[in-house]
């Protein structure tokens, strides 16, 4: 081995701390991004909030919108979440919510965004059972068991572990005299438990939950009916197969449509009404308005943070750099470091929300079609189109529109929604997956419910009509938007 000395070239790109603030603030949510500046003011002190001096004004509207979504299934790779909020009714005149602080006026009969922020349920199951259990005439050992049946509930009310499986718990194995006398003060206390509020609470199965339910109906030829179907052929109604359930049970469509709607309208998940909702706040970071026959994306005021410079702290290292003192180096070196990076958040901040309204308004320049038509309109886009358009990098728009989220008179969407895959026309152009979703969608809400539309039939209609679509291709956008396949869909 030889010891040598090498002098070598090379090039790296380095990210400086500002460019990684910035970077981090881009694909932060509004909610995390207020977040982290409270973090900063609170270890900043030149930072500070920028209220602004006239306080009178009140907002028209919340800028905190609650949306209830379950997590959308995953799709195709430029195939967005469904982030959105139930369409408006009406143009940019109609709508009527005003984000930017302008004082506009809603539409009294639009209280979409009043009503959109939901409480949790103040009463738990087991709180409304218990209330109802201590005014009910029970000795002392009877009341504790129903209380130990009402601690095995589930969520959905139901009683998930067999009367064994709990007797388990309470008596050994061993004590066979025991276990027998106990076995039947269990049922018994079931039966009490079954006879509280909601009807339906404690059964150990669908058909008992329903059966429970319909035993407290009047009695009616479809009552009976239903009973029997939920006792031997709650399957097959399931799986819409009339026809054997018409000849076992020897009735009429007429009877057993009736017998259908009676059960339709029990509740299966009698303990629901009961469990905490999980409510997510979205804060729209734009809005879109048609002005003068073009739709303009404007910033959300609201969603903003106003931030600035404490003034105190500046003049005191202003006048501490003037003086050239240097009692106190250290906490000027500081100081000035927090200054520094106090200038830096402020600017990043308001670059994030920059670089948010020229992608937002880019988008929206491409899918004018949907503002003005709805989800049939939407036409294919790619992250590498807007990239290409405002000049930046591809990652850069995946930052930008994930967790953002734009209002438009059509409702609450977030930027990703506008991206999707496209499928070929037999005219040689595209068509937007979310147009054929649409498509698909008002197919099935206009089939007939005896005879349905089957995945084949409707590639052949979407053929019909120019756009080019495989069956299975069909059977993968029914099932994003979660409409049942055919046999699940036919009705009497």
């Amino acid at each position: 081995m030889k010891q040598a000395l090498q002098l070598k070239l090379s090039q790296h790109l380095a990210l400086t701390p500002q460019l990684q603030q910035s970077i981090r603030l881009l694909q932060l949510s509004t909610l995390e991004l207020n977040a982290e500046i409270e973090q900063a003011l609170q270890d900043n002190p030149l930072l500070e909030r920028d209220e602004p001096e006239d306080t009178s004004y009140t907002p028209t509207v919340d800028p905190l919108v609650a949306v209830q979504t379950p997590a959308a299934p995953e799709s195709d790779e430029h195939a967005p979440r469904d982030e959105r909020v139930e369409p408006r009714a009406g143009d940019d005149e109609g709508w009527g919510v005003d984000f930017s602080g302008s004082g506009g006026q809603r539409d009294p009969n639009d209280d979409d965004l009043d009503s959109g922020e939901t409480q949790a349920a103040s009463t738990s199951l087991r709180e409304h059972l218990g209330a109802q259990l201590s005014l009910t005439p029970l000795p002392d050992r009877d009341r504790a068991l129903v209380s130990f049946l009402i601690e095995g509930l589930d969520d959905d009310g139901y009683l998930t572990q067999s009367l064994t499986e709990l007797l388990d718990m309470l008596v050994s194995e061993d004590n066979i005299d025991l276990r027998e006398s106990m076995l039947e003060e269990l049922g018994i206390a079931l039966r009490h438990l079954q006879n509280l509020d909601p009807t339906g609470i404690g059964a150990r199965s669908p058909q008992e939950c329903l059966a429970l339910q319909l035993k407290t109906q009047p009695t009616s030829p479809e009552r009976n009916l239903a009973l029997a179907i939920v006792g031997t052929h709650l399957e097959h109604l399931a799986a819409r197969d009339f026809t054997r359930i018409r000849k076992s049970l020897g009735c009429s469509d007429d009877e057993l449509r009736e017998a259908q709607t009676l059960i339709r309208s029990l509740n299966p998940r009698p303990g629901a009404q009961f469990a905490p909702i999980d409510t997510r706040y979205v804060i729209p970071d734009v809005t879109v308005r048609k002005l003068r026959g073009q739709w303009i994306v404007s910033l959300n005021s609201e969603a903003m943070p106003r931030l600035r410079i404490n003034r105190l702290y500046a003049d005191i290292l202003h006048r501490h750099r003037g003086s050239g003192g240097n009692n106190s180096g250290g906490s000027a070196a500081g100081l000035a470091s927090q200054l520094q990076e106090a200038k830096w958040l402020i600017k990043n901040v308001q670059q994030r929300f920059d670089t948010i309204l020229r992608v937002s308004q880019a988008i929206v320049d491409r899918q004018r079609a949907f503002f003005d038509h709805g989800d049939v309109a939407m036409r294919p886009l790619t992250l590498r189109e807007i990239a290409e358009t405002v000049s930046l990098h591809e990652s850069t728009i995946s930052r930008v529109t994930t967790q953002k989220y734009l209002a438009s008179p059509c409702g609450i969407f977030e930027l990703k929604y506008f991206f999707g895959s496209h499928v070929a026309t037999d005219t040689g152009g595209a068509a937007s997956s979310t147009a054929i979703r649409a498509l698909i969608k008002q197919l099935i809400g206009a089939e007939s419910g005896k005879k349905p539309l089957s995945d084949s039939r409707i590639a052949e209609v979407l053929g019909e009509q120019g756009i080019v679509v495989a069956r299975r291709t069909v059977a993968k956008y029914r099932e994003l938007l979660n409409i049942a396949p055919v046999n699940l869909r036919k009705t009497l």
